[in-house]
């Protein structure tokens, strides 16, 4: 086979040694046809150029597409496992367990386990692969610096290191992320006052608050004569210099330190004023708006069920037994109290003994624990049914009886003693219940019988009204708290016989106690809804309630000591807020804050905390 080209005279040869003649183009004909080819190559090229580009371009839109919702999947990620180490601490648990190996983590043979395992979650088409690392120093018990939100108060800090790793639908990994970050826990008790709904200080006579003071809801401040506050002050919601329940304003002083000395908050104030950061900005960080809420207890937690965090951790739970009619149960106690353990069940031998007046004598009908129904509470406009407890009789009797079984007075495996009292019956769950416990002989709060070890710290819990009678805590003072429903002062001279106002006179009273209890809402809603409508919820001068007339001259002193915590309304104590009779009328209030819980050694057992994540660092490694 061959070819064979005659450009003189136009003959073209082809195989097999036969020709045809054909008829080729000009000489400027052939020069057109070449350059429509090339032109048409160049035109090719610079298509399938384009079409490379494109592709390339695609390519790499997708590539940035699938690393940015990478990146955005290995951030949910360490968002997800940060919040999972503070809800671990808000239960009151400590995250535990190992982490991987940082070399190839997470693969198999390397997961680690429990809180700092390697963990998946998807978010459509990619996942986030998370794992936790511990400092190996944790915790650091910190006073938190100046100018940071909740300011000098102590805290346990424990810091963490969470790695994320995004991972596509092709098992490329799309992006690595790490944030460094602080858990801190800062215990309420810390607070001269914390409020989780609206707080409201409007005092009639001088009153100074030597200690912090919180509220996740509005703030509220106006006083008769001169309101002090000398610690940092923070809100969640608004702060109004005025009063909630009207639109009413005293101008007299508001002084809160700076931090090193009053200044006056708006002093003229004809009505009700919504104050800005603008307005606050000459106390220096002292005064803050808006702040994070912070999560803290349920007031559920305080129910006497297994799983409810004071419940299983109680060292003594006692339980006052009544049948559908509100009457005692005799059937394993004659006095209707019952000791229980964390399953919620009879310790038959220590309900027993504890019942026995010759073995736990005490001022309660010769026992250290009894019932009564002998208290008429205005508030709520009925007697009501009480767990009658005789404190020093109680430790007594805990301590020769065992009641605790291997456990002893001087036990701090939660920072002392924790002992539940409860009511179990019929009304319980009532918004009014009208059932009650009460505390007395509680001056010195300790065993006085031979051998008995001293006690470092004691707390009482109730899911209902607590009422203490007398003076509390006022010799040789020790870390005690009250978490109740509601708190409720019975002064040294009460008597349930007196039912009369006439007959309802009180002497001077000391408590020194960190309460957590409910608070009555103003206007019936928290926040601007329940602003100029209904009635008045007392405010925190009236946090404690009084049953006598307390100024009745000469004018009696109630002597307090403490931190005011208020999470909720009350659950159980429906009655409304009214001064003067039948209810009571007020003592004069010699009350500050127990500068001792500065130092989280002094706190009262089990005291509760809230919890807040404070970021150090956030960084990315580049996948190559």
């Amino acid at each position: 086979m061959y070819y064979r080209f005659r450009t003189n005279n136009g003959i073209l040869n082809m195989n097999q040694g036969q020709s045809k003649q054909v008829q080729l183009p000009s000489r400027n004909e052939g020069f057109a046809l070449i350059t429509v080819l090339f032109l048409t190559v160049v035109l090719l090229a610079m298509v399938g150029s384009m079409t490379s580009l494109t592709r390339s371009e695609l390519g790499a839109t997708v590539s940035s597409r699938d690393s940015v919702k990478g990146f955005y999947a290995a951030e949910a990620g360490l968002n997800l496992r940060a919040e999972e180490v503070r809800q671990t601490f808000i239960g009151y648990n400590r995250p535990d367990g190992t982490s991987p190996n940082e070399t190839n983590a997470c693969t198999t043979g390397n997961m680690g386990s429990d809180d700092f395992a390697c963990q998946e979650v998807s978010f459509g088409k990619h996942k986030a692969i998370t794992y936790v690392v511990e400092e190996p120093d944790n915790p650091l018990i910190l006073t938190i610096p100046p100018g940071e939100r909740y300011q000098n108060l102590n805290a346990q800090e424990y810091r963490y290191t969470v790695t994320s790793k995004a991972v596509g639908i092709d098992g490329q990994v799309e992006a690595i992320l790490e944030l460094k970050f602080k858990s801190r826990l800062v215990p309420l008790f810390q607070f001269a006052a914390f409020y989780n709904k609206d707080l409201e200080i409007l005092p009639g006579p001088y009153m100074n608050l030597a200690g912090p003071v919180h509220t996740n809801g509005d703030l509220y401040l106006d006083s008769g004569n001169t309101l002090e506050i000398e610690g940092q002050v923070t809100t969640a919601g608004d702060l109004y210099r005025g009063r909630k329940n009207d639109s009413s304003c005293k101008s007299n002083n508001i002084d809160i330190l700076d931090p090193s000395s009053f200044l006056t908050l708006l002093g003229s104030c004809p009505t009700r004023t919504k104050l800005t950061e603008t307005a606050l900005a000459p106390w220096n960080s002292m005064i803050q708006i808006d702040v994070p809420v912070v999560t803290v207890p349920e007031p559920e937690d305080l129910n006497p069920e297994p799983g409810k965090i004071y419940w299983d951790k109680a060292d003594m739970r006692l339980v006052l037994h009544l049948n559908s009619s509100n009457n005692i149960v005799t059937s394993s106690s004659a006095v209707g109290v019952e000791v229980r353990d964390a399953n919620n069940l009879v310790m038959n031998s220590e309900t027993n003994a504890l019942e026995d007046a010759g073995d736990c004598p005490g001022s309660i009908s010769g026992r250290a624990v009894g019932y009564s129904n002998s208290f008429y509470n205005n508030r709520e406009g009925n007697n009501i049914h009480m767990l009658d407890v005789d404190v020093q009789a109680l430790l007594n009797c805990m301590h020769e009886e065992s009641l605790m079984g291997a456990r002893a007075l001087d036990d701090d495996t939660e920072g002392g003693l924790v002992i539940h009292l409860s009511v179990d019956g019929p009304d319980a769950a009532e918004a009014q219940s009208l059932y009650g416990v009460r505390v007395r002989n509680g001056a010195e709060l300790q065993a006085n019988v031979s051998g008995a070890p001293s006690i470092r710290g004691i707390t009482f819990v109730s899911d209902q009204a607590f009422y203490s009678m007398g003076n509390y805590n006022s010799i040789n003072k020790i870390p005690s708290a009250f978490l109740a429903d509601s708190y409720n002062a019975l002064s040294n001279s009460w008597n349930d016989a007196n039912t009369s106002w006439s007959s309802r006179v009180p002497s001077d009273t000391t408590v020194n106690a960190a309460i957590l209890a409910g608070t009555d809402v103003t206007g019936g809603a928290e926040g601007a809804g329940g602003q100029s409508s209904g009635n008045y919820n007392g405010g925190l001068e009236n946090y404690p309630r009084f049953h006598e007339q307390w100024s009745k001259s000469p004018k009696k002193t109630f002597y307090y000591t403490g931190s005011f915590v208020s999470l909720n309304a009350p659950q159980h104590a429906s009655g409304a807020w009214h001064y003067g009779s039948p209810q009571y009328t007020a003592p004069n209030r010699t009350w500050g804050y127990d500068t001792d819980f500065n130092n989280a050694e002094n706190l009262p057992p089990i005291t509760p905390r809230f919890v807040y994540l404070r970021q150090q660092l956030f960084s990315r490694d580049f996948v190559q």
